[in-house]
């Protein structure tokens, strides 16, 4: 006889058999025990959690001629005939293939003959959702009143492609995806069952990468028992089986990320590749290793919620007490984005040296939660720089023309009186040309741009170039933003054709925008053709 694979050959044959859908089992055994069976049924989850197993024992257990407890025998005439799939009771379609209007019409005709043996007939439709719209309408009015021998089975990974015509007409059963525990502890049975000799800790390997499918669990421990079929399995053959990777290698990387360790990231990348490591596994796996430390580091009993134990645990620990929140949540961030663009991308490994190389730089990332570790790596390095006995003066970037800190590092005295600053002539017809339209310019920005730029000023700061003054810092945090000020010149340029800079600081303190601007005495002259003497005001 030919090799049967495990996922087949350990398929349950009852209710009580089946792992990790509890809820679901214990229903439909209470309507068969009841006799209050539905014509219509959508079992809906992940792919390898239970959907058509179940399914298939719902229609033995429809038939079986003494079942016991909810489940069917097994050894009566229709389990065994339906086991055996030669029952003319129970038609398995799968709509991925058969998906037109004609194979629905098929169905419509089979209904109207009742079953020679046994109570129902049993129609199962997988991958329901792949259905035409004109399948699902030819479907409707048999799912609705089907005759009092006929049982709709419906099974879909992707429910919100079903029509709610359709959803409305059916019982509906979500399948969740089984723990790791519970994969793990089946692992282990079947593994005993069948004289497999392997290390528990390769099991829960195992069991965490078929991320909630029994089947997924089943098919990569065959994969496992095929290249050492006559020897015990270890945890590390496991990872080299499956070209995953060990969590020490993920606390390295992780201290070269955090590190701002771009190189020593990139080597070890490259060693991993070399290894043949498959790069979406790699990056879904750090990012797993980095969802714990965030755990850890947030939850008080986070090692509940850690499937770890032992040194790697502790391990995790060590390096997530060294992590800050921040940090943690931004490498998630950009890990998830570069998982999901993995999926389609030709270059993997450059996306992910491009990533790792963000990761390791967070200049090179606008988002607030980068904005948060720059700012904390500041911190650290004043108190650093305080720690060795060095003197740090906080100096605001006033721009040109602006009132700031002088060469010294003294804060100079608050202008309180108005001054007068003479630009030339181009200047100053730039500054009153944005000042009157300041309010209009800063629109162009758009949603949270625009609404940070609102009490702001500008002033001239050389030329071709504008300073926008803040009112405070948490402006200037959205406001100054690259994007913002790319916004206002884009907007400048198209509007008046000049092209115009901007650079951004916080008022001080106490300061009063005072400042008049004016033409310098020379272009004046030039423009009026007489002497020209100004009035000075007291003060």
């Amino acid at each position: 006889m030919s090799y049967v694979a495990l996922y087949r050959k350990w398929r349950p044959r009852t209710f009580d058999e089946v792992r990790g859908q509890d809820a679901v089992c214990r229903t439909l055994k209470n309507q068969i025990m009841s006799g209050r069976v539905g014509h219509a049924y959508l079992f809906c989850g992940t792919r390898g959690t239970g959907k058509t197993s179940i399914a298939k024992i719902m229609a033995r257990a429809v038939n079986c001629e003494s079942p016991s407890g909810g489940n069917p025998c097994g050894v009566c005439a229709q389990c065994r005939s339906i086991l055996e799939e030669s029952s003319m009771n129970v038609v398995e379609i799968d709509a991925a293939s058969n998906n037109g209007v004609d194979n629905i019409r098929d169905i419509r005709e089979q209904v109207q003959y009742p079953p020679t043996e046994g109570k129902y007939r049993v129609f199962i439709i997988d991958e329901v959702h792949m259905l035409s719209a004109g399948a699902f309408n030819a479907l409707l009015k048999t799912l609705e009143e089907p005759p009092s021998y006929v049982i709709f089975i419906l099974a879909t990974t992707e429910v919100h492609k079903i029509p709610v015509t359709v959803l409305s007409r059916c019982q509906r059963y979500d399948f969740h995806r089984i723990t790791a525990d519970v994969i793990a502890s089946r692992l282990r049975e079947l593994s005993d069952a069948e004289k497999i000799d392997i290390e528990d800790r390769a099991l829960d390997y195992i069991a965490r990468a078929a991320d909630g499918a029994m089947r997924d669990a089943l098919s990569l421990l065959d994969e496992c028992i095929a290249f050492h079929p006559e020897e015990r399995i270890s945890y590390d053959q496991v990872l080299e089986i499956l070209g995953a990777v060990d969590v020490a290698t993920f606390a390295e990387l992780f201290a070269a990320v955090s590190g701002g360790n771009a190189g020593e990231a990139l080597r070890i990348l490259d060693r991993e590749f070399v290894r043949g490591r498959e790069m979406g596994q790699f990056v879904n796996d750090f990012l797993w290793y980095l969802r714990n430390l965030l755990i850890l580091k947030t939850a008080g009993n986070g090692e509940r919620l850690v499937d770890s134990s032992g040194e790697k645990l502790e391990r995790m620990r060590q390096d997530a007490a060294g992590a800050s929140r921040a940090a943690l949540v931004r490498y998630i961030r950009v890990l998830s984005e570069l998982s999901n663009r993995l999926r389609y991308a030709s270059q993997k490994r450059v996306m992910t040296e491009l990533a790792l190389i963000r990761l390791t730089s967070p200049e090179m990332d606008d988002e607030n939660d980068a904005l948060l570790e720059r700012i904390s790596a500041l911190e650290r390095e004043l108190k650093n720089l305080k720690a060795g006995g060095i003197v740090v003066s906080s100096v605001q970037n006033s721009g040109q023309g602006a009132a700031g800190a002088g060469e010294d590092g003294k804060k100079p005295a608050v202008q309180t009186g108005p001054r007068t600053v003479a630009l030339p002539r181009a200047e100053y017809e730039d500054l009153q040309a944005i000042r009157s339209e300041w309010g209009r310019i800063t629109e162009a920005a758009g949603g949270m741009y625009a609404a940070a730029l609102r009490g702001t000023t500008v002033e001239p700061a050389g030329s071709g170039t504008m300073c926008i003054v803040f009112p405070g810092t948490g402006a200037m945090r959205f406001g100054g933003k690259e994007a913002a000020l790319e916004a206002l010149t884009s907007y400048i340029r198209e509007t008046w054709g000049k092209e115009i800079a901007f650079r951004t600081r916080v008022r001080q303190g106490g300061q009063e925008e005072t400042t008049n601007y004016t033409v310098t005495d020379e272009e004046l002259k030039e423009l009026v053709h007489f002497p020209v003497e100004r009035e000075t005001r007291p003060q």
